[in-house]
This record gives structure tokens, sequence and C-alpha cells, in this order.
């Protein structure tokens, strides 16, 4: 789905929608990059209005849609973690834990009064004349249809369709006689006890269901097309346990292990590129020895990328691999040929028996919330657009957004992107200007346009079969995105908003 108003649904006009008020700042979406920029916003502007909409039924985001068991952080949760907000709890956590996290941030930002729940941006529309937003949203509970105007839109939506997850098709479903869930749409009732399952993909869902439901189902076979890398850490940090029964302040061992996180990342991002094969080896025999004898790493653990071409799945003690070695599960590494009545049929001709199969194949990316924007009337089509820093969008004034990283924590660029937006926020202050919005220049003209991602530098599915959608980036900077930490926690902080790139009106 292409983010233009041409293919949406026509939006209600001003007269059918309910005026629902004006804010300084709107905030589109109540997850981790929404939590995270509101007390940003907060702390840096006190004065300011602001106001969170957020589609799904409660805060949270992937946390709150995401309840599949087993569910966890695929990141540390010391970066993943907020740098304002010290992490108190084990360096990977569950789901739940990760809620309670940001209910303790919603509750001391007293972030709450400013949420709105159940409401679906659909459309979002700048006039220059009157140097405003003005957003259209369909009450999730009601159907009743409301009108916010904002000075400055701030999309924090990430980066996937909650209600759509990817679902390949595969020959012969229609006749299979068990169950086939997604992960992301997880039925609560669903008692997987003395079950057969099937669970068909390799990467970090499928990594992290598969321990948890083990200890239940019958057996649980992991089916994949292609090996993914998995690295398994201990689940509890010593480092963090030494400075925890040496009473030092939480907000100490907070930075202390985010610093030693950081640092360990940036060397595997280093080596994924300088030293792959290094990697690649490094990788390959931290597992082995958590394996069962006679196990067939080369067929079923080797992938056929470079390390961190695709995100590497986290198995805290290797609780994936204690799994295979208790019998409790499983791994074929083939291709699905069909279903059959009783479970799946690859294309070594064999059949693997299921009750229940699990498609773990992943999401569909969305671009910023699939909302229909126009500028003056014209409808926008990204695909067309470049991105400014990662940050904002050429020609979209007053707009800026939130991506995270792919190898490093979301989370720590909320924080690095939340600081650059603080001081274009004040530059306009400053300058007593009501917009402000990247703008290609005449040194442009011969600039060649990228797609979206680089393939040599990521690959996943989602990404890939979402290029023909997103927007897209230049060969120069600013107009580049996806660096990494260690080199945006210095090219952020230190960019010029005066160097012509952005227009202030």
């Amino acid at each position: 789905m292409t983010t233009t108003a041409r293919e949406t649904s026509p939006v209600q006009g001003p007269a059918e929608a309910e005026d629902a008020g004006h804010v300084d700042v709107l905030i589109i979406g109540a997850g981790v990059s929404g939590i995270g920029v509101a007390h940003h916003l907060r702390d840096q502007f006190p004065e300011r209005t602001f106001v969170i909409l957020d589609a799904q039924d409660n805060r949270g985001g992937t946390w709150w849609t995401h309840r599949y068991p087993g569910v966890r952080s695929d990141s540390d949760l010391f970066t993943y973690g907020y740098r304002f907000k010290p992490w108190r709890g084990p360096a990977i956590a569950a789901g739940g834990e990760i809620l309670a996290y940001l209910d303790e941030v919603i509750d001391a930002e007293d972030l709450g009064r400013h949420i709105r729940l159940r409401h679906q941006v659909t459309a979002a529309s700048w006039r220059t004349e009157e140097r405003q937003w003005t957003v259209q949203v369909t009450r999730g509970d009601t159907g009743q249809q409301l009108r916010f105007t904002a000075g400055f839109l701030w999309m924090c939506p990430g980066y996937y369709n909650h209600a759509k997850p990817y679902r390949p098709q595969w020959e012969g479903t229609d006749r299979f006689q068990g169950m086939i869930v997604h992960p992301q749409d997880w039925p609560e009732d669903l008692d997987l006890t003395g079950q057969r399952v099937v669970v068909i993909g390799s990467g970090a869902t499928a990594a992290t269901l598969i321990p948890a439901i083990a200890r239940q189902a019958q057996h649980v076979t992991m089916l994949q097309r292609s090996p993914s890398y998995f690295f398994a850490p201990p689940a509890v940090n010593e480092l963090a346990a030494t400075l925890r029964e040496l009473k030092i302040p939480d907000e100490w061992t907070h930075e202390i292990l985010r610093r030693q996180y950081m640092a360990q990342t940036d060397m595997l991002a280093r080596m994924s590129v300088q030293s792959p094969d290094e990697l690649h080896a490094f990788l390959l025999e931290s597992v082995r020895p958590l394996l069962p004898p006679g196990f067939d790493i080369d067929r079923h653990l080797t992938p056929r990328y470079r390390p961190w071409q695709q995100r590497i799945a986290i198995v805290p003690d290797g609780d994936l691999f204690a799994a295979l070695r208790e019998g409790s599960a499983s791994i074929v590494t083939d291709t699905i040929e069909t279903f059959t009545e009783r479970g799946v049929k690859v294309s070594s001709g064999d059949e693997i028996p299921a009750d229940v199969v699990v498609s773990a194949t992943g999401f569909n990316l969305s671009v910023f919330g699939d909302v229909a924007f126009t500028v003056d009337g014209e409808p926008v089509d990204f695909t067309g657009r470049v991105t400014w820093r990662g940050i904002m969008i050429n020609d979209l004034p007053n707009m800026a957004y939130v991506f995270g990283y792919f190898r490093h924590s979301w989370t720590l660029r909320v924080d690095l992107v939340a600081d650059l937006v603080g001081r274009l926020l004040e530059n306009m202050r400053d300058k007593g200007a009501t917009m402000v919005m990247p703008a290609l220049g005449p040194q442009e003209a011969d600039m060649r346009l990228r797609p979206w991602a680089d393939p040599e530098n990521f690959n996943s599915g989602y990404v890939m079969r979402s290029q023909h959608i997103l927007f897209r980036q230049g060969d120069r900077e600013p107009w580049t995105h996806l660096l990494e930490h260690e080199q945006e926690r210095e090219i952020l902080p230190a960019v010029d908003l005066d160097d012509g790139t952005l227009v202030y009106r």
C-alpha cells in the first residue's frame, strides 16, 4: 500500500468531523518512540501543548500487540531502555516487563492524560497559508470522526503494520486439518498441550517462541527455508549483578551497562563489514558447544548471507538450543512443497506432521502508519521523496519521524532524534519561524537516488519486499540514513541546522 491520498479512501471534510482541538505538537504513536519523544518534548519545552494518538486499544506499540508465548526483547534493555530512565531488570526482558517499564515512564511524566487510544489517523494535510497540519482521525471504539490541528507533526508509529502481518501463500492450506496462526495474532485461548507444532521461520520470533512452547507441546519443529545467525549471551549480565550487589546507584549501573553494550555492538557491527569471515566463525563457534551431538551445523545454522545483513537472533542462555538437546524441538531446513491434511510436505518429499502451524514469517512495513499525506492540496507520494538524516522528508513542512537502528537498540536513536528535533524547534523559535522543511538545492541536481535500504547493508525479507513503497535516500549527507549508532552519536549532535539544507519561513 503506497502512502498517497489518491490510493486511500476519501477523507471526510472538515464539516463532517468534530473539532478535537489544536496543539503545538501532535505525536502519532504511543509505543517506545512516542513515549520517549513525549518525555523529551516536556523536558525541553514544558510550555508547549501536545497530544499522543494511537490506533491500538492500549499503550506500548509492539509490546502491546505482540502477546505470543515467550515474547521478549532481542536487544539488551540497558540500551533499549531510555537514556533518562534506568533499567533495573535483566539484560534481556519479557514483553510484560518492558510494558511495565513504559508504564513507569508514563506515570512519572503524567503522560497518560495526553494519550488518546483507539484514535486511528487516516490523513494529514498541511496548509502553508495557515502554517499547520490538519489530521483526520477515526475513533476505533465509536467510529466518530475527529479533526486535530497542530503546528508540528511527529510521526512515531513504528515501522510495520500491526493489523496485517506478512502471510505467504502456500499450496494446500485449504485442506490442512489443523490450525494456522501468526504470532502477531496469537489466540489467547490456544492450548498447545500435547500438540505437534511446526513453526515456519528462523528469525527472532521463532527463536523466542519455540523455547516457550516446547515446554508444553508434544514436539516443535522449526521449518526454515534458510538459516539465521544466533547469539547466546547469558540471561544475567555478571557486571550488572556485581554493581547491584555493591549498591551502586541505579543511574550509574544503567550508564555503565549502556556503554558496555554499545561498545560490544559497535565492535560487532564493524566486524560485520571489515572482517565478516571472522565474525561468521565467531558466531558459529559460540553456539557449537550448545548443540546436540552430531547436529548438522552446516545445514541448519550456517546462513547464506554476511553476518548482520539481517538481524542476529538472541537466545539468552541458549534456550533454543536447550530445547534441541532435550529433543522437544528440532530443525528442518527445506522449502515447503504443499500443506497436507496432516502437516507440511517439504521439497525433499518428507512430511512433517502438525496439529498447529505457526507462520513466524515476519511483517509488512508501513510508511508512516499508512497515513495519506497532502501538502497544500497535493498528494504526497513518498516514493519520490528523500530522507533528511533519517528524521525528516524533503519538502514536507514541520514533520519529523523516528526510525531506530537495525543493529543497535531502537531506542538509542529515539533519544538522539529527540535531541536534534528539540534543537530544531528551538532554532525555529529563535528565528521567529513558523515553518521548516528540508529542501533539495541546485547542488543536488546530480544526486543519485538510492533505495531506502542497500541490500549489501541490510536485506531482511520485510525490507526487500517493501522497497517499492518506501521513500529514498541520496548518495551524500544529509540525504542518507540507516547509519550506525557509533556514527550518529557523533554526527547528529553536531548537525548544523543552518547549513542551507533546511528552509525556514
